[in-house]
Parts: C-alpha cells; structure tokens; sequence
C-alpha cells in the first residue's frame, strides 16, 4: 500500500478543513433565524461577524499572494459571503443606532483590509510581502483564537456549561487540528502557528465543559446539580425536590440573547 504523499495530506486535512469550518460558518443559522421570528436583533451585536469578515477577506487575500492555497481561497471565500449575509440580515431587523454602528465597523473593516493591501504593495515586494501579511494573518488569528477566553471565564464563573456547547467546542478543536495539519504539510506556518493555539483552547473548553457538566452551582437562592434543584429552608429542614431542566422558568429574553452571542462569538471568531 503506497503511503500518501505530503502534498497529498495536505490536500486531505486542507479538504477535512473545508467541511468542518464550512459547519462551524453556519453556526449562527439558528439564531439568525430567532432574529427573523422576533423581528428584531435587539440583544445581539455585528462585532464577530464583522471581525469574522474582516479575518476571511484578509486570508484571502494572503492566498492571493501564495499563488497555491485554492483550499483557504474556498472556505474563506465562502466565509466572506455567509458572513456577509449575517450582517445584511443583522441590519435589516436592527435599531436605528445599531445600524449605525454596524455601519461604520464594516467602514473600519475595509479601511483596515485597504490599508494592508495597499501598504504591503507599495513597500514589500515577493515573498516579503507574503511574510509580512503572513504575519499579518497569524496575530489577527490568534488574537481571535484568544475570543473564547472570556466566555471560558463565564464558566468558571457561574459553573454553568450552557455559554458553551461541547459540541461547538468539539468542532472548533477538529477545526484547529485540521488547519494545523494543513499549514505543516504545507508548511506554511503561518497557518499552523495560529492553530496549535487553537487547538489547546479547545481541548481546555473540552476538559472545562467535562468538569462542570455536572458541578453544583447556585441559581436563584437554589442549588443546582444537572436537572436536580435542592431547596434549603431557612428553618433547618431540607427539602430534596427533583425537577426536570425543562420545567424551569426559562430565562429572560436579554439573558439568552447574551447566551447566544457568545455562542456565535464562539465559532465564527475561531476558524483557521
């Protein structure tokens, strides 16, 4: 049996790549679609999509200059068109500020591309200007890859698990793994750097959510432990009572939204 070749693994993880960032990219579907119901995006922010696009059009334009890297020019690509799809819906239901806001990150969004565009070709030339916007590539990308650090934070903080889904952590992680992989082969380290990065915030996520999955945590005056609350009288006695997740007062609207932010914070900030 003839092993693969290294141009051959890298078209293997580059192609595994594709399919797993391609599932991360539509993570946000199921809350766009909550915005569509509610007919408002009061609650949620632009800021990870337009972080997002600015992220895939600047990878982009790194395999631009690469000349060999059809497979970042195909995920991105498509990431540069759902995460624009996310921000036109964004604010097609947002508030009048909101769209204001919006509007004016996606201005810096562009100016901040223009600008590496235009300054890596007045004043780098050949495969200087491919490290310099390799570089380029590999900071925002692990200043990205540091986002889930404060939602990491909210689960130690509250023992809660519900900011982050093992299975978004999961798919992240393959996702780091298979760009590592890719960017080695490749060797392209610009790629691979970032990722190893990535791939030891999702395994921590991993370990995290494990730890607290089952942790005791106080809600509302009652203790917690994974669908069983525990009343405490004040008066001494103690009163077990079992209920099921399902039959908790849900949450408030803003609460969840919240919720939800971080989850799409999560996995539109940690591709590639």
């Amino acid at each position: 049996m003839t092993l693969l070749s290294v141009q051959e693994l890298a078209f293997l993880f580059g192609l595994l790549g594709n399919i797993v960032s391609f599932m991360v990219f539509l993570a946000p579907v199921p809350t766009f679609y909550k915005i569509y119901k509610k007919g408002s995006s009061e609650g949620f922010q632009a800021i990870p999509y337009v972080v997002a696009l600015f992220s895939a059009g600047l990878l982009l334009y790194y395999a631009y200059l690469t000349k060999n890297a059809f497979l970042i020019v195909t995920i991105n690509a498509f990431g540069c068109v759902i995460e624009l799809t996310y921000i036109f819906l964004f604010l097609f239901y947002a508030s009048k500020k909101s769209k204001m806001t919006t509007v004016w990150l996606m201005l810096l969004d562009v100016g901040a591309l223009g600008i590496v565009m235009l300054f890596s070709y007045l004043f780098a030339k050949g495969t200087k200007r491919v490290e310099i916007v390799g570089w380029i590539c590999a900071i925002v990308n692990i200043a990205v890859f540091a986002a889930p650090l404060s939602i990491m934070r909210q689960v130690i903080k509250t023992k809660s698990v519900e900011f982050m889904p093992f299975t978004l952590s999961l798919f992240l992680t393959l996702c780091a793994t298979m760009w590592f992989f890719y960017g080695y082969f490749k060797k392209d380290y610009y790629i691979a750097l970032p990722n190893v990065l990535g791939f030891l915030l999702g395994i921590v996520q991993m370990i995290l959510y494990i730890v607290y999955k089952y942790a005791r945590r106080k809600y509302n005056g009652e203790w917690e432990l994974e669908g069983i609350d525990i009343n405490i009288k004040t008066d001494g006695n103690f009163e077990n009572k079992i209920v099921s997740s399902m039959e908790k007062p849900s949450l408030e609207n803003g609460h969840q939204s919240n919720q939800e932010h971080n989850r799409d914070m999560t996995s539109v900030l940690t591709l590639k």
